[in-house]
């Protein structure tokens, strides 16, 4: 079971007596005491209301019990922070249970009251951190140490120096004479000789005929202002040893050096009957009390906003809304509230819930039109497969003899079919691209190579309309990231729609080279695509060719062919009437001499 799971367990159930509302307290405690952990902040909000409404119930010293007991663990630095704004005797208890470490406790003493940081200083076991950041603040425990020699310690060494046996009704109190203060300490102590001059009072023996006691106590009297001047003195140097000078330390001094507080992510507030807000966490109170949520409205979403669940006495659950402010207020926050009533006229008096960061907005609108594509190509894939089946059983006479006339028929439909199952493939891959849902294969390629041959190939489809390609290509080779295929996709995609967009009788110039650790393929457009005004438009298509651009025309394969050098991390761009295609150099690879017969040379 985790942890949220046993949270919302205990929040399910309600506390019918007094009995049950403590264990109900106990046992949020242990949930809400330990380690923060990643979980849904509502459930946590009604945890902090819960313990709330339990405090209601519980008396004060109960609930001191309760925190101070060592049966749960305290390592949660957000719960410490919330009991030290409790009733000081609850806020005392809790801290002196708390286990943090050195950095929790760095970052959570200035935020703690005054009152509160003072409960650490009789605390013995903290880290280093948290001792520094005390010493800064200027919190440190106001108690007198012990001397090295303790004062109760027997003075006497013989039998001479042994005082007389008090009066059972008074217990023996040494007082020394005012002379022997002035000479042991006049600075220190001559307060204390004045006070101290013996009285007549119950602390001395009744009896009038009793003995004064012996001289040798005056030894012991002396042995007792020089144990307090002494312990006076260690307190002294102790507190000058920590600090630069003797000058003391200034409540606040240090606090510039302290780490700058995290940026604000959540707090509780609390609104009136009139929907303003009438209480806020002690360090938010001064820049949120007063703004009325009631008013609060969403033009972008109308019905689902703060003041639409106020009108109708609503819970509010992830409601989105706008603070402006102080800078630490400012943005946008989502809202998780709770209506209060009145438990015996059920009058409602307000809300009571809690503000959280919004996640930055992420424009996902292309995610989302490319999922709604290729679950569309999905479900067109299944009948235009089912068709293309069929059609290869008919031709290939799987269940019997078939005549002719139907086999060609077959045959064009599974023809068809293949034609449109890769149009349907090259949408998904433009889909994916576009979004980031699909990277290009790594590998290593010769684009240099992969041009020549492409462009020898195209030549020979050329030739018969007195068409070519004008090549001028780089003598070295240009190593790709790309795994060939890729690299080979990615130029006939580009070089084969050009081709097909060629006239009869038309050059079109094409050079290839190398700089600046990139490789550079210009080709200029031929007339048919020159007049285009965007050339990437899909409704851009190239004149009847037996080189086919594809079943989409000539603008979505140059599209196609942007995305993929995009993925590459190049770019295919239009520059007047010249496509250029850009692709970035293998690093750290040797360039390979390309071959020096490729058919192209010569053509040059």
């Amino acid at each position: 079971m985790h942890f949220d799971d046993r949270l919302a367990t205990v929040l399910r159930l309600r506390a019918a007596g007094e009995r049950a509302a403590k264990t109900q307290f106990r046992q949020l405690l242990d949930l809400l005491g330990e380690r923060p952990q990643a979980g849904d902040p509502a459930l946590k909000a009604a945890a902090y209301l819960r313990l709330i409404a339990l405090a209601e119930v519980i008396p004060v010293a109960e609930r001191a019990a309760i925190v101070g007991e060592n049966g749960w663990r305290f390592r949660n630095p957000e719960l410490v922070r919330w009991f030290g704004e409790a009733h000081p005797t609850i806020a005392g208890a809790a801290l002196y249970r708390a286990q943090l470490t050195g950095e929790e406790w760095a970052e959570l003493i200035p935020r703690l009251p005054i009152r509160a940081r003072g409960f650490l200083r009789h605390r013995r076991d903290l880290p280093d951190a948290a001792m520094q950041v005390l010493d800064r603040l200027g919190v440190a425990d106001r108690a007198l140490p012990m001397p090295a020699r303790s004062m109760r310690e027997p003075l006497a060494t013989s039998e001479d120096d042994v005082p007389t046996a008090p009066d059972p009704i008074a217990p023996l109190v040494l007082r020394p004479a005012p002379e022997e203060i002035a000479a042991e300490a006049p600075e220190q102590t001559g307060a204390i000789a004045e006070t101290e001059t013996p009285k007549k009072s119950l602390q001395q023996p009744a009896a009038p005929s009793k003995a004064a006691p012996p001289v040798g106590n005056s030894g012991g009297k002396s042995e007792d202002i020089r144990a307090l001047v002494e312990r006076i003195e260690t307190f002294r140097k102790a507190r000058s040893a920590s600090q630069d000078d003797e000058a003391p330390t200034l409540p606040m001094a240090g606090l510039d050096e302290i780490a700058p507080r995290k940026p604000l992510a959540a707090f509780n507030f609390g609104t009136g009957s009139e929907g303003r807000i009438d209480w806020a966490e002690p360090e938010i109170a001064p820049m949120v009390v007063g703004i009325d949520l009631a008013q609060q409205r969403e033009a972008d979403r109308p019905g689902e906003d703060f003041a639409t669940a106020f009108a109708n006495r609503q819970p509010v659950r992830g409601v989105a809304l706008s603070l402006r402010g102080a800078e630490a207020i400012e943005g946008d926050w989502i809202v998780d509230a709770a209506p209060r009533f009145t438990r015996g006229e059920g009058r409602f008096f307000g809300y009571v819930g809690r503000f959280r960061r919004a996640v930055a907005p992420v424009d996902d609108r292309a995610q989302r039109g490319a999922d709604r594509l290729r679950q569309l190509l999905h479900e067109l894939r299944t009948p235009v497969n089912a068709m293309q089946g069929y059609a290869e059983v008919i031709q290939q006479q799987v269940f019997g003899p078939t005549p002719h006339e139907y086999r060609a028929l077959a045959a064009s439909i599974a023809g068809d079919s293949a034609r449109i199952l890769a149009g349907f493939d090259e949408l998904d891959r433009l889909a994916r691209l576009e979004t980031g849902a699909l990277d290009l294969d790594p590998g290593e390629s010769d684009f240099v190579a992969i041009v020549r041959g492409q462009i020898a190939q195209l030549q020979t489809v050329l030739g018969p309309r007195v068409a070519r390609f004008e090549a001028r290509i780089a003598d070295r080779a240009a190593p790709l990231a790309l795994a060939r295929h890729e690299a080979e996709m990615l130029g006939w995609r580009i070089l084969a729609t050009l081709a097909g967009a060629t006239g009869a009788g038309e050059t079109v110039p094409l050079s290839l080279s190398l700089a600046d650790e990139q490789v550079a393929l210009r080709i200029d457009l031929p007339a048919q695509l020159a007049g285009s005004e965007d050339i990437f438009a899909s409704d851009i298509r190239s004149a009847g060719s037996t080189l086919s651009s594809g079943i989409f025309g000539a603008g979505f394969s140059l599209r196609l062919a942007r995305a993929e050098a995009r993925a590459a991390g190049g770019e295919l761009a239009r520059e007047d009437n010249v496509l250029v295609l850009s692709l970035p150099l293998l690093t750290g690879a040797e360039a390979l001499p390309s071959p020096a017969d490729a058919p192209d040379r010569a053509a040059g």
